[in-house]
């Protein structure tokens, strides 16, 4: 952490830090909105003004999309639903017809749902969400305090209870017009957005928001400027970078007013809470509400895609999960391993047939011998094909996968059809229709849509199909408007292709490539659109070419997968496309069935982390930890060492390397292992000497060599190892480094066993001084029993006295004994 403070800002490290105590006060003359009799309205901007889902969205919103089966616009209802909200209004301009027609065949448009939906069209001239707040300000829609959402939000978030908290703080504070939800998370957390992310200052008394900067991941940006004023009235403040932005804001009736008053707020959070915050004029004031509890998160682009869905079927939403309130309506039963299965018994699973961990399979879809399908989602009526692998993807409503292909971190719309010997790379996007193959190779990041003669013949199918259909003028004028759109943009594309390349997917393609995107360098282009950021917005895309803003961005576990993914990519390149086992990385159903496994292991693995991750963060109870933990392991069916694994490994590297010496050192390690080191045996079985041979790995292998030895002592203090676990772990020849990979680890694992030889000694030398004490106490014993022995030399001269005495002794007793006798025949005479 650096902290340079100077006459007009400051500039800092961009990470979580804490200056010093003050509250905030603000005065203001607006009208009070707390009436709590007042139904609860919420506004959904339905355009996502990007084309990150190009060309997925090439004839559909965003907000159309399916995620686990259910259209995202669903599960926005769904959540503001679960949250209280009584009246939604829907402001979309893109495809809005579609949108309008999702809405009325929705569960939510029947009576006694408990929503009032309404569809807001706004005009052709809407291209940011700043315009559409001024459409909102036009309609006059708005009456009292609304929550803001965007239509792709999964969240299962209380918002009543933010709801309640901004209109009490309105009853003090009357200038308070908009209340942001954000949650606390790691660097490393898979929903926070490596290329959108923010600086909040926070005063940590009042949770006022006094400052707001926005982040990207590149160009890099390692500093925050900080106006000097705000440190000057608030002696402390909270400057956090660790929170991730749940898109849901609690605004005041005056909130449209204020886009409509300032033309140049676009962005929400860029320019309108950016242009408050810093406004001399305005006086206007922003505050934020973090979320201890719940999930929420925005799918902004493909990367977010594939967490929220990995999310949603980890069951973090829950109670928004596919078995039980599936937005959809759909009905899916839950498996061993957080599978899910459509449970109208129209699935067909063939008995050589692989289903991984995190995977959903739609109602009538069909998986044929020998394929494997691993944490990826399938629509209804999917195919997969004999021998063909699927991993990390999402297949939409009747995708076919031929025989022996390979799909992995990609996108694949309804009705494709990958044909026979096929290898779909990483992050490809394959819009609606598109047919590829046999024997094609996509390059990674692909993006693939129809050709317009034949998505022509597909519309003019339709237009027959709906002939009996009723749509307003208006409507035909917008559906008009998005068809022109569309036919521009695809004939710019069209006009552009390469016919070596479209040759490479295959003689019955009917796609067109999407060209990659370039920046001009005479056009200003936004750090957030700009390409190279994007990169780090896409599924499947490491960016480990990149030098990112926070390095913390990549995990070391996502590293390491990625770099197997590329090994089995060589493997795979090394093979040859025209033999039968084109698309499989391994030849064998047995390698199949291993790398499969594989997959599932670095997925739990990543599970794991990311948990430990949020109770290190949040900081959980021991028993909370271990619950979850449990829980991942049984879902996952994973060995208990991999669990425990991780959980040494999470305590070893949160110990600060300390510069003061082996005090500060020792009282660092003590105070860790006190806190956490109870869950190494709570989570699930008790094994002491595994637990030494992990942390003599996770030492070796790491820059904590140095303190293997005192994180063992404060192990055997605490009693979560004790002697004898020390020397059977010090006894197995393993723990010398023998057999070790690689070699370069043998001497660092010497090093440990040399250690724990050290401590085995002192155990040795402490048996050996009590022992010492205890023979020393039974000599008192002996001297103060018997007068006769005095300083015994040696054993046996101490025996031999002692024998002595006690012969005497009876001796004397006998004659005694004698002298009696006589006396007493004497007296009977």
């Amino acid at each position: 952490m650096i902290l340079i403070i100077n006459k007009l800002v400051t500039s800092l490290i961009l990470s979580p830090f804490k200056m010093s105590p003050n509250t905030a006060s603000s005065a203001g003359k607006e009208k009070l909105i707390a009436d709590d009799e007042e139904v609860l309205q919420a506004v959904i901007l339905a355009d996502s003004f990007n084309k990150r889902f190009k060309p997925l969205t090439t004839h559909k919103p965003r907000c159309l999309l399916p995620i686990c089966n259910a259209p995202l616009l669903d599960w926005t209802f769904e959540s503001l639903a679960l949250a209280g909200v009584q009246e939604i209004f829907v402001i979309c301009r893109s495809h809005a017809e579609l949108v309008k027609a999702a809405i009325k065949n929705s569960k939510w448009s029947k009576p006694g749902a408990g929503l009032k939906i309404v569809p807001i069209v706004t005009a052709k001239e809407t291209f940011t969400p700043g315009d559409a707040m001024r459409d909102i300000y036009t309609h006059g829609i708005i009456t009292s305090d609304f929550v803001l959402v965007t239509g792709d939000l999964v969240s299962n978030i209380h918002i009543g209870e933010v709801v309640r908290e901004h209109k009490e703080r309105r009853k003090t504070d009357k200038d308070a017009i908009m209340t942001m939800v954000v949650k606390q998370s790691g660097g490393s957390h898979r929903t926070r957005s490596k290329g959108d992310s923010a600086v909040f200052v926070i005063d940590p008394e009042t949770s006022k928001c006094l400052h707001y900067e926005a982040v990207t991941g590149y160009p890099p940006k390692k500093y925050a400027r900080i106006p000097r004023e705000i440190l000057n009235e608030h002696p402390e403040v909270e400057i956090r970078n660790d929170l991730i932005d749940c898109s849901i804001d609690i605004c005041s009736v005056e909130v449209p007013s204020l886009f409509q008053d300032n033309f140049d707020y676009g962005d929400v959070r860029r320019d309108f809470v950016h242009g408050v915050l810093t406004s001399d004029l305005l006086m206007k004031n922003i505050y934020c509400y973090i979320a201890k509890e719940g999930y929420a998160a925005r799918v902004r682009d493909t990367r977010s895609y594939d967490s929220i869905s990995k999310d949603i079927l980890s069951r973090w939403t829950f109670p928004l999960v596919p078995d039980d309130n599936h937005p959809g309506g759909h009905s899916y039963e839950h498996l061993r391993g957080n599978k899910y299965i459509a449970k109208d018994n129209s699935v067909i699973l063939s008995r050589t047939c692989k289903i991984g961990n995190n995977t959903l399979i739609g109602s009538k879809s069909q998986i044929a011998d020998h394929a494997q399908v691993t944490a990826s989602v399938l629509g209804q009526r999917c195919t997969i094909g004999a021998g063909s692998i699927v991993r990390n993807s999402y297949l939409f409503d009747g995708a076919i996968i031929g025989p022996n292909c390979v799909v992995e971190h990609s996108i694949i719309g309804s009705g494709v059809q990958i044909k026979e010997r096929t290898r779909v790379e990483r992050g490809c996007l394959i819009a609606d229709g598109v047919i590829v193959g046999p024997q094609a190779r996509l390059a990674p990041f692909s993006r693939l849509s129809k050709r317009r003669q034949d998505s022509d013949e597909d519309d003019d199918d339709e237009d027959e199909d709906g002939e009996e259909q009723e749509d307003g003028e208006g409507e035909e004028g917008e559906e008009d408007d998005n068809e022109d759109e569309v036919d521009s943009e695809l004939e710019d594309v069209e006009a552009n292709q390469d016919p070596e390349a479209l040759a490479k997917l295959g003689s019955g393609a009917n796609a067109i490539i999407w060209p990659p995107p370039t920046v001009n360098e005479d056009e200003d282009i936004d750090e957030l659109e700009h390409p190279d950021n994007q990169r780090l917005m896409r599924i499947g895309d490491d960016a480990s070419d990149l030098v990112l803003s926070d390095p913390g961005s990549v995990t070391e576990s996502e590293s390491e997968s990625e770099s197997d993914d590329d090994d089995d990519d060589e493997h795979f390149y090394d093979s040859n496309p025209a033999s039968s086992t084109t698309s499989l990385p391994l030849s064998t159903p047995s390698n199949l069935v291993a790398q499969a496994d594989s997959a599932v292991i670095s997925e739990f693995q990543q599970e794991v982390k990311q948990s430990l991750d949020r109770a290190f963060a949040e900081g959980h109870s021991v028993d909370n930890a271990a619950v979850e933990l449990k829980t991942l392991r049984m879902a996952s069916n994973v060995s208990l060492r991999l669990v425990r694994e991780a959980v040494i490994a999470a305590i070893v590297s949160r110990i600060k390397i300390m510069v003061g010496g082996a005090i500060p050192q020792r009282q660092e390690i003590t105070s860790m292992v006190a806190r956490w080191g109870g869950l190494i045996d709570k989570i699930g079985g008790v094994d002491a000497v595994e637990t030494v041979e992990i942390l003599q790995e996770c030492c070796a292998s790491s820059d904590r060599l140095p303190l293997f030895g005192q994180i063992l002592a404060a192990l055997y203090q605490d009693d979560i190892v004790d002697e004898d676990d020390i020397r059977a772990w010090h006894a197995n020849p393993k723990s010398q480094g023998q057999d070790v990979k690689p070699t370069s680890l043998q001497d660092n694992y010497k090093k440990c066993w040399v250690t724990g030889a050290h401590m085995i000694k002192q155990f040795d030398e402490q048996d050996s001084d009590e022992e010492s004490e205890e023979d020393a106490d039974d000599d008192i014993e002996s001297r103060e029993g018997n007068a006769a022995v005095r300083n015994p030399v040696a054993t046996e001269l101490s025996s031999t006295s002692a024998n002595s005495s006690e012969e005497d002794s009876s001796e004397e007793t006998s004659n005694e004994e004698d002298d009696e006798n006589d006396t007493d025949e004497d007296d009977s005479e």
